[in-house]
């Protein structure tokens, strides 16, 4: 078992360290995920005995089948939510729904700029969610910023700000809404107690980012307007524009009165607005068809980048078959072991690793392997969870590849794995870590 095991860890490294130098290969990462993917399930086959006990002579298919499939099926939620939000925002973009708040973010100069997304950014991933809000302000920022240089250094900002912003809010991050729906942190304790430290990880590498920014946008950047001429009045823009955000804020409302998947809520949105928008524009007045035609969900739909969505595919399920042979668990084991109690520590290095593999698994590790005690850093609101809900959410940033965020920023701006590492990696740990101490303070002289 340790060979076979030790042979799975080196596909997965092997793999990983390919999507890292992807500017260097030329290689598409999602081509080596979905390589990373075959190739450690299909070592996990040559004894799937060793790692699930049920799967004994006659039953080895049915039940690795059951353990891919709900894999498969957890992976898809996060996949279908993301092409769903993907599909909302450009719609909502395509037809002017943005408008308004790029123009109120407009300013020549580019340091003010920064600020203006930081905190929108910010916010917004906490009201909705760290995924959709990167993809509404990188549609944003590509109608203000035309110099692609600046614009990935505003691009970073958006990754760092969304997964501040999600740390904070029960809603805001896939590890948050895990940590909450299972009881072990409350809606106002992780607000109250992780806001502060979730501004101050943002605001720093905010701050550092900003001093490479000097003098003023170019007029034809910030001044252009989005064509208006797609045959919809006013009023049907604005309807379709608080359809598609008021509908992605309603997402987590409707999460907690069904009990469904965030994936079925964008579904639900996704289709009330396709139906809307279809009958807007078989009732529309414009000589301009083809023009509506390219506005039109169905469209749209053919412009999602699939690239993306199969990377997401083939890096979760590769992390899902290290999670089945219990390296995930072993671990959080050999964390705790080594660093006994300090729970500022096991955190911390879990915040880390949860940049380089993906934070769920991770996060539902911890819960799986740490009771909730009664009183004490392991109770309802205590240290460690609210740590771990902060560690998981803003530690995701420091690689590019580390966070939903990340990856569909990487994909949007075409940012290298190389180039971030460079300039933003360092930036983000000292945030995270002034955040870490900021909390410190806290628990220390005020709560």
């Amino acid at each position: 078992m340790a060979t076979l095991t030790i042979a799975i860890i080196i596909v997965f490294c092997i793999g990983y360290f390919f999507i890292a130098v992807e500017s260097v290969t030329k290689i598409n990462k999602a081509a080596i995920a979905l390589l990373m993917l075959v190739a450690t399930w299909t070592l996990f086959m040559m004894n799937p005995a060793n790692y699930l006990p049920n799967a004994v002579d006659g039953q080895t298919a049915s039940v690795v089948s059951e353990v891919i499939e709900r894999h498969l099926g957890a992976t898809s939620t996060t996949l279908f939510f993301l092409m769903g939000a993907m599909t909302i925002v450009e719609l909502v973009d395509q037809n002017g729904g943005f408008n308004f708040v790029r123009d109120a973010m407009q300013t020549r100069s580019k340091r003010a700029l920064l600020w203006r997304i930081a905190f929108m950014t910010f916010f917004l991933s906490a009201i909705l969610d760290n995924l959709t809000t990167s993809i509404v302000m990188i549609m944003i920022l590509r109608k203000l910023v035309d110099n692609h240089k600046d614009r990935i250094i505003y691009a970073s900002l958006v990754i760092i700000a969304a997964n501040s912003g999600g740390a904070f809010s029960p809603i805001g991050d896939v590890t948050t809404i895990m940590l909450w729906n299972k009881g072990v942190i409350t809606a106002s304790g992780v607000i109250s107690e992780l806001i502060l430290p979730s501004i101050v990880s943002m605001v720093i590498p905010a701050y550092i980012m900003s001093l490479s920014l000097k003098g003023q946008l170019s007029s034809e950047s910030d001044l252009t307007q989005v064509s208006e001429e797609n045959g919809l009045s006013a009023t049907q823009r604005k309807c379709i524009f608080f359809l598609g955000v008021g509908g992605l804020i309603f997402v987590p409302i409707f999460k907690s009165i069904t009990h469904l998947p965030p994936f079925v809520g964008i579904l639900l949105v996704l289709s009330v607005l396709w139906t809307v928008t279809e009958i807007f524009f078989a009732h529309a007045e414009t000589t301009e068809e083809n023009n509506s035609m390219q506005k039109r969900v169905a469209q749209i739909l053919t412009r999602i980048d699939m690239s993306t969505i199969l990377f997401f595919l083939g890096i979760l399920m590769a992390v899902a078959c290290l999670e089945t042979i219990g390296v995930l668990t072993m671990l959080g084991e050999g964390l705790n072991s080594v660093f006994d109690s300090n729970n500022y520590l096991i955190t911390g290095i879990i915040g880390v690793l949860s940049s380089i593999v993906d934070n769920v698994p991770l996060v539902a590790g911890c819960m799986g392997m740490y009771p909730v005690a009664p009183t004490g850093d392991m109770a309802v609101d205590g240290i460690f969870w609210q740590l771990l809900a902060y560690c998981a959410g803003v530690g995701g940033s420091m690689l590019i590849i580390g966070s939903a965020a990340g990856v569909v920023v990487m994909g949007l701006e075409k940012i290298t794995f190389g180039w971030y590492l460079k300039h933003i990696s360092w930036i983000v740990l000292l945030g995270y870590l002034a955040g870490m101490l900021c909390y410190w303070v806290e628990k220390t002289f005020i709560f």
